[in-house]
């Protein structure tokens, strides 16, 4: 990929993350990739994500603290 395009789409994440959660840091950023990039595979393809929760248990754990964890710090960025 384009250096410059990849350097774009990072600034789009860190603004998106920032107006999600009230920060963009870096510890956010990762948090709400994860998060995006897991809701997206389960809503697109339920099998797979289910698979994956089956397959791996632990994470399935630490996916769910991080859907928390993004889902609290909104809760908290919007009530301000």
């Amino acid at each position: 990929m384009d250096k410059n395009f990849t350097e774009q789409i990072d600034g789009l994440l860190e603004k998106y993350t920032e107006l999600l959660v009230g920060e963009g840091s870096a510890e956010n950023v990762e948090k709400v990739k994860t998060w995006i990039i897991y809701s997206h595979i389960a809503k697109s393809m339920p099998p797979l994500a289910k698979h994956w929760n089956a397959e791996y248990p632990d994470a399935k754990d630490q996916i769910k603290n991080v859907i928390a964890e993004v889902k609290e710090l909104n809760e908290k960025n919007r009530q301000k």
